[in-house]
Protein backbone atom coordinates (compact mmCIF):
# COMPACT_ATOMS: atom_id res chain seq x y z
CA UNK A 1 0.00 0.00 0.00
CA UNK A 2 1.18 3.47 -0.84
CA UNK A 3 1.81 6.23 1.24
CA UNK A 4 -1.74 8.00 0.71
CA UNK A 5 -3.63 4.88 1.05
CA UNK A 6 -2.44 4.49 4.48
CA UNK A 7 -3.07 8.03 5.34
CA UNK A 8 -6.79 7.14 3.98
CA UNK A 9 -6.88 4.05 5.92
CA UNK A 10 -5.91 6.09 9.16
CA UNK A 11 -8.10 8.71 8.82
CA UNK A 12 -10.86 6.48 8.35
CA UNK A 13 -10.54 4.68 10.90
CA UNK A 14 -10.38 7.00 13.35
CA UNK A 15 -13.65 8.50 11.69
CA UNK A 16 -15.39 4.96 12.61
CA UNK A 17 -13.58 5.21 16.01
CA UNK A 18 -15.31 8.56 16.56
CA UNK A 19 -18.50 7.77 15.16
CA UNK A 20 -18.79 4.14 17.56
CA UNK A 21 -17.65 6.65 20.44
CA UNK A 22 -21.06 9.00 19.66
CA UNK A 23 -23.06 6.51 18.67
CA UNK A 24 -22.16 4.98 22.44
CA UNK A 25 -22.55 8.48 24.00
CA UNK A 26 -25.97 8.74 22.56
CA UNK A 27 -27.56 5.22 23.28
CA UNK A 28 -26.43 5.85 27.03
CA UNK A 29 -27.43 9.28 27.19
CA UNK A 30 -30.79 8.28 25.82
CA UNK A 31 -30.46 5.12 28.82
CA UNK A 32 -30.04 7.52 31.29
CA UNK A 33 -32.78 9.99 30.07
CA UNK A 34 -35.28 7.21 29.79
CA UNK A 35 -34.12 6.30 33.46
CA UNK A 36 -34.83 9.18 35.16
CA UNK A 37 -37.72 9.26 33.24
CA UNK A 38 -39.23 6.41 34.61
CA UNK A 39 -38.33 7.09 38.34
CA UNK A 40 -39.96 10.42 38.20
CA UNK A 41 -42.98 8.93 37.00
CA UNK A 42 -42.76 6.42 39.43
CA UNK A 43 -42.18 8.96 42.25
CA UNK A 44 -45.52 10.70 40.62
CA UNK A 45 -47.34 7.58 41.24
CA UNK A 46 -46.35 6.61 45.02
CA UNK A 47 -47.49 9.82 46.15
CA UNK A 48 -49.86 12.58 43.57
CA UNK A 49 -49.36 15.10 46.07
CA UNK A 50 -45.86 15.97 44.73
CA UNK A 51 -47.18 16.85 41.67
CA UNK A 52 -49.77 18.94 43.02
CA UNK A 53 -47.06 20.53 44.91
CA UNK A 54 -44.45 21.27 42.22
CA UNK A 55 -48.15 22.61 40.39
CA UNK A 56 -48.77 25.29 43.59
CA UNK A 57 -45.24 26.60 43.66
CA UNK A 58 -45.22 27.28 40.23
CA UNK A 59 -48.56 28.92 40.50
CA UNK A 60 -47.59 31.69 43.65
CA UNK A 61 -44.12 32.12 42.18
CA UNK A 62 -46.07 33.27 38.68
CA UNK A 63 -48.21 34.90 40.97
CA UNK A 64 -46.11 37.33 42.52
CA UNK A 65 -43.91 37.81 39.98
CA UNK A 66 -46.62 39.98 38.41
CA UNK A 67 -45.58 42.67 40.90
CA UNK A 68 -42.13 42.54 38.56
CA UNK A 69 -43.99 42.70 35.38
CA UNK A 70 -45.99 45.28 35.97
CA UNK A 71 -43.20 47.40 37.19
CA UNK A 72 -42.61 49.68 33.95
CA UNK A 73 -46.83 50.58 33.95
CA UNK A 74 -46.55 51.22 37.87
CA UNK A 75 -42.86 52.97 37.99
CA UNK A 76 -43.65 55.65 40.36
CA UNK A 77 -45.96 53.37 42.54
CA UNK A 78 -44.73 49.68 42.47
CA UNK A 79 -41.66 48.03 44.14
CA UNK A 80 -39.25 48.05 41.17
CA UNK A 81 -36.37 45.51 41.20
CA UNK A 82 -37.08 45.08 44.91
CA UNK A 83 -40.23 42.88 44.19
CA UNK A 84 -37.82 39.96 42.94
CA UNK A 85 -37.45 39.44 47.26
CA UNK A 86 -41.42 38.52 46.43
CA UNK A 87 -40.16 35.88 44.85
CA UNK A 88 -36.73 34.71 46.05
CA UNK A 89 -39.17 34.49 49.28
CA UNK A 90 -41.69 32.00 47.60
CA UNK A 91 -38.84 30.03 46.50
CA UNK A 92 -37.57 29.58 49.92
CA UNK A 93 -40.41 29.54 52.43
CA UNK A 94 -42.86 27.40 49.90
CA UNK A 95 -42.65 24.04 51.68
CA UNK A 96 -44.39 20.46 50.87
CA UNK A 97 -46.67 20.69 54.06
CA UNK A 98 -48.44 23.60 55.68
CA UNK A 99 -46.51 23.06 58.99
CA UNK A 100 -42.97 23.84 57.42
CA UNK A 101 -44.76 26.59 54.85
CA UNK A 102 -45.79 28.13 57.72
CA UNK A 103 -43.16 27.98 60.53
CA UNK A 104 -40.76 29.34 57.44
CA UNK A 105 -42.53 32.15 56.50
CA UNK A 106 -43.26 33.55 60.33
CA UNK A 107 -39.69 32.95 60.65
CA UNK A 108 -38.84 34.88 58.00
CA UNK A 109 -41.49 37.76 58.09
CA UNK A 110 -40.67 38.45 61.90
CA UNK A 111 -36.92 37.90 61.05
CA UNK A 112 -36.67 40.68 58.59
CA UNK A 113 -39.13 43.04 60.48
CA UNK A 114 -36.01 42.66 63.33
CA UNK A 115 -33.32 42.78 61.19
CA UNK A 116 -34.51 45.59 58.90
CA UNK A 117 -35.45 47.73 62.43
CA UNK A 118 -32.85 46.97 63.91
CA UNK A 119 -30.56 47.91 61.22
CA UNK A 120 -32.41 51.27 60.79
CA UNK A 121 -31.40 51.92 64.15
CA UNK A 122 -27.82 51.05 64.38
CA UNK A 123 -27.91 53.47 61.00
CA UNK A 124 -29.45 56.37 62.92
CA UNK A 125 -27.09 55.92 65.96
CA UNK A 126 -24.42 55.87 63.43
CA UNK A 127 -25.26 58.76 61.93
CA UNK A 128 -25.19 60.83 64.91
CA UNK A 129 -21.91 61.04 65.10
CA UNK A 130 -21.39 63.33 62.61
CA UNK A 131 -18.53 62.25 60.96
CA UNK A 132 -17.88 60.78 57.87
CA UNK A 133 -14.81 58.89 59.71
CA UNK A 134 -16.52 57.79 62.51
CA UNK A 135 -19.66 56.39 60.96
CA UNK A 136 -18.43 53.33 58.60
CA UNK A 137 -16.40 52.20 62.07
CA UNK A 138 -19.39 52.24 64.09
CA UNK A 139 -21.48 50.22 61.87
CA UNK A 140 -18.46 47.62 61.47
CA UNK A 141 -18.61 47.13 65.22
CA UNK A 142 -22.15 46.78 65.33
CA UNK A 143 -22.25 44.91 62.57
CA UNK A 144 -19.67 42.66 63.80
CA UNK A 145 -21.41 42.28 67.49
CA UNK A 146 -24.63 41.23 66.36
CA UNK A 147 -23.62 38.99 63.84
CA UNK A 148 -21.58 37.20 65.97
CA UNK A 149 -23.95 37.32 69.22
CA UNK A 150 -26.67 36.18 66.81
CA UNK A 151 -24.37 33.60 65.12
CA UNK A 152 -23.58 31.98 68.90
CA UNK A 153 -27.30 32.04 69.90
CA UNK A 154 -27.88 29.37 66.67
CA UNK A 155 -26.01 26.90 68.35
CA UNK A 156 -29.11 26.40 71.53
CA UNK A 157 -30.91 23.37 70.88
CA UNK A 158 -34.31 24.89 72.13
CA UNK A 159 -33.88 27.69 69.64
CA UNK A 160 -31.89 25.57 66.85
CA UNK A 161 -35.13 23.61 66.87
CA UNK A 162 -37.74 25.80 65.73
CA UNK A 163 -36.01 29.44 64.64
CA UNK A 164 -32.95 28.11 63.12
CA UNK A 165 -33.46 29.93 59.52
CA UNK A 166 -35.64 33.10 61.74
CA UNK A 167 -32.39 33.64 63.25
CA UNK A 168 -30.29 32.94 59.73
CA UNK A 169 -32.74 35.13 58.10
CA UNK A 170 -32.47 38.10 60.61
CA UNK A 171 -28.75 38.07 60.58
CA UNK A 172 -29.21 38.24 56.37
CA UNK A 173 -31.61 41.08 56.61
CA UNK A 174 -29.66 42.95 59.21
CA UNK A 175 -26.89 43.02 57.16
CA UNK A 176 -27.97 43.48 53.78
CA UNK A 177 -29.65 46.48 54.95
CA UNK A 178 -26.79 47.94 57.07
CA UNK A 179 -24.35 47.33 54.52
CA UNK A 180 -26.84 49.23 51.43
CA UNK A 181 -28.04 52.12 53.83
CA UNK A 182 -24.68 53.18 54.21
CA UNK A 183 -24.07 54.91 50.86
CA UNK A 184 -28.22 55.15 50.08
CA UNK A 185 -29.54 57.55 53.36
CA UNK A 186 -33.12 55.99 52.18
CA UNK A 187 -31.86 53.30 54.64
CA UNK A 188 -35.97 53.15 55.85
CA UNK A 189 -37.54 53.12 52.76
CA UNK A 190 -34.83 50.24 51.65
CA UNK A 191 -36.03 48.41 54.82
CA UNK A 192 -40.07 49.36 54.35
CA UNK A 193 -39.81 47.91 50.70
CA UNK A 194 -37.54 44.98 51.26
CA UNK A 195 -40.02 43.47 54.41
CA UNK A 196 -43.17 44.57 52.32
CA UNK A 197 -42.39 42.47 49.64
CA UNK A 198 -41.42 39.60 51.94
CA UNK A 199 -44.65 39.66 53.33
CA UNK A 200 -46.28 39.94 50.11
CA UNK A 201 -44.36 36.62 49.31
CA UNK A 202 -45.06 35.07 52.43
CA UNK A 203 -48.86 35.51 51.88
CA UNK A 204 -49.14 34.67 48.78
CA UNK A 205 -47.66 30.80 49.87
CA UNK A 206 -49.18 30.61 53.31
CA UNK A 207 -53.00 30.94 51.25
CA UNK A 208 -51.96 28.88 47.64
CA UNK A 209 -50.26 26.27 50.53
CA UNK A 210 -53.24 25.99 53.10
CA UNK A 211 -56.57 26.35 50.53
CA UNK A 212 -54.97 24.55 47.62
CA UNK A 213 -54.81 20.82 48.38
CA UNK A 214 -53.36 21.08 51.89
CA UNK A 215 -51.10 18.48 53.17
CA UNK A 216 -50.88 18.83 56.86
CA UNK A 217 -47.68 17.61 59.10
CA UNK A 218 -49.84 16.63 62.05
CA UNK A 219 -51.89 14.25 59.87
CA UNK A 220 -48.62 13.02 58.21
CA UNK A 221 -47.36 12.31 61.58
CA UNK A 222 -50.82 10.67 62.90
CA UNK A 223 -50.60 8.55 59.90
CA UNK A 224 -46.91 7.57 60.21
CA UNK A 225 -47.28 6.18 63.75
CA UNK A 226 -49.85 4.46 62.89
CA UNK A 227 -48.52 2.49 60.42
CA UNK A 228 -45.47 1.55 62.18
CA UNK A 229 -47.25 0.56 64.78
CA UNK A 230 -49.19 -1.59 62.03
CA UNK A 231 -45.92 -2.95 60.64
CA UNK A 232 -44.64 -4.25 64.18
CA UNK A 233 -47.81 -6.05 64.42
CA UNK A 234 -47.70 -7.78 60.93
CA UNK A 235 -44.12 -9.15 61.85
CA UNK A 236 -45.29 -10.54 64.86
CA UNK A 237 -48.49 -12.31 63.49
CA UNK A 238 -46.37 -13.93 61.03
CA UNK A 239 -43.16 -14.47 62.54
CA UNK A 240 -44.67 -16.96 65.24
CA UNK A 241 -45.77 -19.30 62.50
CA UNK A 242 -42.90 -18.56 60.12
CA UNK A 243 -40.15 -19.62 62.83
CA UNK A 244 -41.86 -22.54 64.36
CA UNK A 245 -43.01 -23.87 60.87
CA UNK A 246 -46.75 -24.15 61.27
CA UNK A 247 -47.43 -22.20 58.59
CA UNK A 248 -47.96 -24.50 55.31
CA UNK A 249 -49.32 -22.79 51.86
CA UNK A 250 -49.29 -18.77 52.86
CA UNK A 251 -48.83 -16.36 50.46
CA UNK A 252 -44.89 -16.23 50.28
CA UNK A 253 -45.01 -12.41 48.62
CA UNK A 254 -47.62 -11.26 51.57
CA UNK A 255 -45.17 -12.96 53.97
CA UNK A 256 -41.70 -11.57 53.08
CA UNK A 257 -44.03 -8.34 53.04
CA UNK A 258 -44.62 -8.20 56.41
CA UNK A 259 -41.53 -9.81 57.57
CA UNK A 260 -39.51 -6.68 55.88
CA UNK A 261 -42.14 -3.59 56.69
CA UNK A 262 -40.64 -2.96 60.31
CA UNK A 263 -36.85 -2.30 58.61
CA UNK A 264 -38.77 1.27 58.18
CA UNK A 265 -39.13 1.88 61.70
CA UNK A 266 -35.91 1.70 62.79
CA UNK A 267 -34.77 4.75 60.68
CA UNK A 268 -37.94 6.72 61.06
CA UNK A 269 -36.79 9.26 64.64
CA UNK A 270 -35.60 12.32 62.54
CA UNK A 271 -38.61 12.31 60.18
CA UNK A 272 -41.05 11.83 62.83
CA UNK A 273 -39.31 14.69 65.05
CA UNK A 274 -39.22 16.68 61.93
CA UNK A 275 -42.70 16.17 61.42
CA UNK A 276 -43.58 17.02 65.15
CA UNK A 277 -41.81 20.02 65.02
CA UNK A 278 -43.48 21.55 61.88
CA UNK A 279 -46.71 20.13 63.16
CA UNK A 280 -46.58 22.82 66.27
CA UNK A 281 -46.69 25.09 64.08
CA UNK A 282 -50.04 24.50 62.70
CA UNK A 283 -53.48 26.01 63.32
CA UNK A 284 -56.54 23.57 63.85
CA UNK A 285 -57.22 21.32 61.17
CA UNK A 286 -60.08 18.31 60.90
CA UNK A 287 -59.86 15.81 64.01
CA UNK A 288 -56.40 17.94 65.41
CA UNK A 289 -56.88 20.36 67.76
CA UNK A 290 -55.25 23.47 68.77
CA UNK A 291 -52.11 22.47 71.29
CA UNK A 292 -52.77 18.62 70.23
CA UNK A 293 -50.36 16.36 72.16
CA UNK A 294 -47.75 16.09 69.55
CA UNK A 295 -44.66 15.16 71.93
CA UNK A 296 -46.87 12.07 72.80
CA UNK A 297 -46.99 10.67 69.34
CA UNK A 298 -42.72 10.81 69.28
CA UNK A 299 -43.14 9.00 72.72
CA UNK A 300 -45.12 6.22 71.06
CA UNK A 301 -42.92 6.22 68.04
CA UNK A 302 -39.28 5.86 70.59
CA UNK A 303 -41.06 2.73 72.30
CA UNK A 304 -42.30 1.64 68.57
CA UNK A 305 -38.16 1.79 67.52
CA UNK A 306 -37.27 0.23 70.91
CA UNK A 307 -39.39 -2.84 69.90
CA UNK A 308 -38.20 -2.46 66.18
CA UNK A 309 -34.79 -3.16 67.21
CA UNK A 310 -35.92 -6.43 69.17
CA UNK A 311 -37.97 -7.24 66.51
CA UNK A 312 -34.68 -7.01 64.29
CA UNK A 313 -33.08 -9.21 66.04
CA UNK A 314 -35.90 -11.82 66.39
CA UNK A 315 -35.54 -11.34 62.56
CA UNK A 316 -32.17 -12.76 62.36
CA UNK A 317 -33.36 -16.14 63.97
CA UNK A 318 -35.37 -17.19 61.32
CA UNK A 319 -33.11 -19.28 59.62
CA UNK A 320 -32.52 -21.00 62.39
CA UNK A 321 -35.42 -23.16 62.78
CA UNK A 322 -34.17 -26.31 60.78
CA UNK A 323 -31.34 -26.26 63.30
CA UNK A 324 -34.09 -26.82 66.44
CA UNK A 325 -34.53 -30.18 67.63
CA UNK A 326 -38.36 -31.26 67.64
CA UNK A 327 -38.14 -32.33 71.33
CA UNK A 328 -37.31 -28.52 71.90
CA UNK A 329 -39.95 -26.76 69.72
CA UNK A 330 -42.47 -28.44 70.94
CA UNK A 331 -41.71 -27.47 74.32
CA UNK A 332 -41.72 -23.67 73.79
CA UNK A 333 -43.71 -23.80 70.43
CA UNK A 334 -47.34 -22.73 72.66
CA UNK A 335 -45.77 -19.82 74.90
CA UNK A 336 -43.62 -17.86 71.83
CA UNK A 337 -46.96 -18.82 69.06
CA UNK A 338 -48.73 -17.12 71.64
CA UNK A 339 -47.02 -13.84 73.16
CA UNK A 340 -45.97 -12.95 69.54
CA UNK A 341 -49.24 -13.43 67.77
CA UNK A 342 -50.80 -11.95 71.22
CA UNK A 343 -48.43 -9.15 71.31
CA UNK A 344 -49.32 -8.46 67.27
CA UNK A 345 -53.17 -8.30 67.43
CA UNK A 346 -52.47 -5.21 70.65
CA UNK A 347 -49.92 -3.39 68.06
CA UNK A 348 -52.83 -4.01 65.19
CA UNK A 349 -55.55 -2.83 67.19
CA UNK A 350 -53.76 0.22 68.67
CA UNK A 351 -52.80 1.08 64.81
CA UNK A 352 -56.66 1.06 64.09
CA UNK A 353 -57.23 2.88 66.91
CA UNK A 354 -55.12 5.66 65.87
CA UNK A 355 -56.38 5.83 62.47
CA UNK A 356 -59.51 6.25 63.90
CA UNK A 357 -58.95 8.22 67.19
CA UNK A 358 -60.91 5.83 69.38
CA UNK A 359 -60.31 3.62 72.14
CA UNK A 360 -59.47 0.03 71.05
CA UNK A 361 -62.16 -2.95 71.43
CA UNK A 362 -60.54 -5.86 72.72
CA UNK A 363 -57.02 -4.71 72.96
CA UNK A 364 -57.05 -5.92 77.01
CA UNK A 365 -58.25 -9.75 76.09
CA UNK A 366 -54.82 -9.94 74.13
CA UNK A 367 -52.83 -8.37 76.61
CA UNK A 368 -54.16 -10.45 79.19
CA UNK A 369 -53.01 -13.35 77.03
CA UNK A 370 -49.66 -12.01 76.00
CA UNK A 371 -48.85 -11.36 79.70
CA UNK A 372 -50.23 -14.74 80.22
CA UNK A 373 -47.70 -16.28 77.98
CA UNK A 374 -44.56 -14.58 78.38
CA UNK A 375 -45.17 -15.81 82.56
CA UNK A 376 -45.07 -19.52 81.41
CA UNK A 377 -42.04 -18.47 79.01
CA UNK A 378 -40.14 -17.35 81.89
CA UNK A 379 -41.15 -20.31 83.76
CA UNK A 380 -40.31 -22.53 81.02
CA UNK A 381 -36.91 -21.07 80.64
CA UNK A 382 -35.96 -21.40 84.37
CA UNK A 383 -36.70 -24.24 85.59
CA UNK A 384 -34.22 -26.64 85.21
CA UNK A 385 -36.10 -30.19 84.68
CA UNK A 386 -37.48 -28.68 81.86
CA UNK A 387 -33.61 -28.90 79.94
CA UNK A 388 -32.07 -32.12 81.56
CA UNK A 389 -30.22 -34.05 78.89
CA UNK A 390 -30.27 -31.22 76.11
CA UNK A 391 -27.51 -30.30 74.19
CA UNK A 392 -26.58 -26.51 75.70
CA UNK A 393 -25.71 -25.17 72.32
CA UNK A 394 -29.49 -26.20 70.52
CA UNK A 395 -30.88 -24.11 73.64
CA UNK A 396 -29.39 -21.33 72.95
CA UNK A 397 -31.11 -20.08 69.78
CA UNK A 398 -34.71 -20.41 71.58
CA UNK A 399 -33.37 -19.28 74.60
CA UNK A 400 -33.17 -15.88 72.54
CA UNK A 401 -36.23 -16.03 70.74
CA UNK A 402 -37.82 -16.27 74.40
CA UNK A 403 -35.89 -13.68 75.90
CA UNK A 404 -36.51 -10.80 73.00
CA UNK A 405 -40.33 -12.28 73.01
CA UNK A 406 -40.62 -11.45 76.79
CA UNK A 407 -38.71 -7.74 76.31
CA UNK A 408 -41.39 -6.91 73.28
CA UNK A 409 -44.28 -7.93 75.71
CA UNK A 410 -43.09 -5.17 78.12
CA UNK A 411 -42.88 -3.03 74.88
CA UNK A 412 -46.15 -3.64 73.89
CA UNK A 413 -47.62 -2.57 77.46
CA UNK A 414 -45.42 0.45 77.12
CA UNK A 415 -46.85 1.43 73.94
CA UNK A 416 -50.72 0.94 75.09
CA UNK A 417 -49.61 3.19 77.88
CA UNK A 418 -48.46 6.32 76.08
CA UNK A 419 -51.43 5.81 73.46
CA UNK A 420 -53.93 6.06 76.34
CA UNK A 421 -51.91 9.37 77.30
CA UNK A 422 -52.19 10.45 74.05
CA UNK A 423 -56.02 9.22 73.75
CA UNK A 424 -56.95 11.24 77.08
CA UNK A 425 -55.10 14.74 76.06
CA UNK A 426 -56.31 14.26 72.38
CA UNK A 427 -59.86 13.35 73.32
CA UNK A 428 -60.26 9.93 71.31
CA UNK A 429 -63.94 8.48 71.21
CA UNK A 430 -64.85 6.01 73.76
CA UNK A 431 -66.71 3.66 71.45
CA UNK A 432 -66.67 0.89 73.66
CA UNK A 433 -67.29 -0.30 77.23
CA UNK A 434 -64.15 -0.95 78.12
CA UNK A 435 -60.87 1.07 77.66
CA UNK A 436 -57.14 1.07 78.42
CA UNK A 437 -55.84 3.03 81.17
CA UNK A 438 -53.40 2.79 83.46
CA UNK A 439 -51.75 -0.52 82.46
CA UNK A 440 -48.56 -1.78 84.67
CA UNK A 441 -45.81 -3.69 83.51
CA UNK A 442 -46.95 -5.91 86.24
CA UNK A 443 -49.77 -7.99 87.46
CA UNK A 444 -53.05 -6.31 86.57
CA UNK A 445 -56.39 -6.81 86.63
CA UNK A 446 -59.91 -5.17 84.90
CA UNK A 447 -61.66 -2.96 87.18
CA UNK A 448 -65.14 -1.70 85.98
CA UNK A 449 -66.30 2.07 86.82
CA UNK A 450 -69.42 2.61 87.37
CA UNK A 451 -70.24 6.60 85.47
CA UNK A 452 -71.13 9.63 87.48
CA UNK A 453 -74.97 10.68 87.56
CA UNK A 454 -73.97 13.85 85.91
CA UNK A 455 -72.26 11.96 82.94
CA UNK A 456 -73.45 10.35 80.17
CA UNK A 457 -74.35 6.63 80.34
CA UNK A 458 -70.68 5.46 79.64
CA UNK A 459 -68.71 2.80 81.15
CA UNK A 460 -64.83 3.48 81.62
CA UNK A 461 -62.76 0.44 82.00
CA UNK A 462 -59.20 1.31 83.42
CA UNK A 463 -57.02 -1.12 85.13
CA UNK A 464 -54.68 -0.75 87.93
CA UNK A 465 -52.04 -2.59 89.37
CA UNK A 466 -52.42 -5.13 91.89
Amino acid sequence: MTVVENQEVAECGCFLNAWLWFNKFVKKLMFKVVDNAKSAKKLGQEDPRRIVHSLKVGFTITLVSLFYYFEPKFHYEGFGVSAMWAVLTVIVVFEFTVGATLGRAINRGIATFLGASLAGGVHRLACFSGSKTLEPILLGIFLFSIAAIVSYLRFLPKLKARYDYGVLIFILTFSLVSVSGYHDKQVLEIAHTRLSTILIGCAAALVVCIFICPVWAGEELHNKISSNLEKLGSFLEVFGTEYLNTAHGADSEQKGSDLQGYKSVLNSKSSEEVLANFAKWEPRHGKFRYRHPWAQYLEIGGTARDCAYRIHALNAYLNYETQIEQEIRTRIQEPCMKVSTECGHVLKALSLAMKTMTYPLTIMVHIDNAKLAAENLKTLLHTNSSWEDINFSAVIPLATVASLLIDIVSYTIKMVESFDQLATLARFKKTNRFAPVRIRTGSWKRKRVMPEPSTENVHHHTIAAE
